[in-house]
């Protein structure tokens, strides 16, 4: 089983060492690149994620600056915030936690960071360029996907992929990429006619839909390589038993935490029809920090040779 593993902590180590010693080049020339976060609200994991995101800057030697707005702060409050940070010359990269709090507009937040500060790629300008096929800064986990499957050598030119989750953030950006891998692909969703018919047909399957253990075998043809996007957190021993039977070590880590995480795909029973699988946890989610910290660091070259 091993072997079939795709390693996503291992991709996003090499990935985060290079961004290092790129870092160490740029802080030779006396630039050293700066990521801050706008965390609204006190939700736990957000506060998790960014303590993460902070914690791998000062590893790769980047700085970080963490602001924090109460949940009824407002968004005048928020989007005043963000036009001091695009006007600071000293941050590179500026990153709003997301979800935001219920009453916040998203997209109008968004839409008022500069686009060459956009580290997370979703600006429309940003978006626009990956449309065209020549992205500046590409959304992280769509990226991070992307070198996965080069470093792990997964053929994308010819092959038929389908991507099943359509948001912004993931399946929208990452259909994108595949189509300008020369990948022909499908991208379904919710509405889409007899799933299991047209994610048979995928070469390269990608399960983005947020919904626990949507893809089981009946969606997989034999052979193809799975990626696994989704992250759920079981909390109740039926559900751990049910989609993980006979998994004793994954039970023991239930025991020992009260929760084990998995995704959309139903590993147990696809994993021996695929020909390469990524694991939940261990195999996409590494690699998102991973390519927020590559994208700072190229948020810092962009800006400075467009000044220079």
């Amino acid at each position: 089983m091993n072997e079939k593993l795709l390693d996503g902590k291992r991709v996003a180590a090499e990935i985060r060492a290079e961004v290092g010693e790129r870092v160490a080049e740029l802080r030779g020339r006396g630039i050293i690149p700066r990521l801050d976060v706008i965390l609204v609200g006190d939700d736990p994991a957000s506060k998790v994620y960014v303590g993460a995101k902070a914690r791998a800057c000062e590893k790769l030697g980047m700085v970080s600056g963490t602001h924090r707005l109460e949940p009824n702060a407002g968004q005048a409050a928020l989007e005043r915030l963000i036009g001091d940070l695009n006007a600071d010359p000293e941050v590179d990269g500026i990153l709003v936690q997301l979800p935001l709090p219920e009453g916040y507009d998203t997209h109008a937040a968004l839409d008022v960071i500069d686009p060459a500060k956009d580290v997370d790629g979703f600006h429309p300008r940003n978006v626009g360029l990956l449309q065209q096929g020549r992205p500046s800064l590409t959304p992280c986990t769509p990226a991070g996907i992307m070198e996965l499957l080069r470093r792990e050598e997964i053929p994308v030119k010819g092959q038929r992929a389908v991507v099943v989750g359509r948001s912004d953030i993931v399946g929208k950006p990452l259909a994108m990429l595949l189509l300008h891998a020369h990948a022909t692909v499908t991208l379904c969703h919710s509405r889409t006619r007899d799933l299991t018919s047209v994610t048979r047909e995928a070469d390269l399957l990608v399960a983005a839909a947020g919904k626990l253990a949507l893809i089981g075998p009946e969606h997989v043809k034999p052979g193809a390589a799975v990626i696994d996007v989704g992250i759920h957190r079981l909390t109740r021993r039926e559900e751990v038993e049910r989609l993980f039977p006979g998994d004793e070590a994954r039970m023991a880590r239930f025991e020992a935490k009260g929760s084990v995480l998995t995704g959309d795909v139903d590993f147990v029973r696809v994993a021996p029809l695929a020909s390469r699988i990524t694991p939940v946890p261990g195999g996409v989610g590494p690699l998102t920090i991973a390519m927020l910290m590559s994208n700072t660091e190229r948020a810092a070259r962009l800006r400075r040779g467009r000044e220079e």
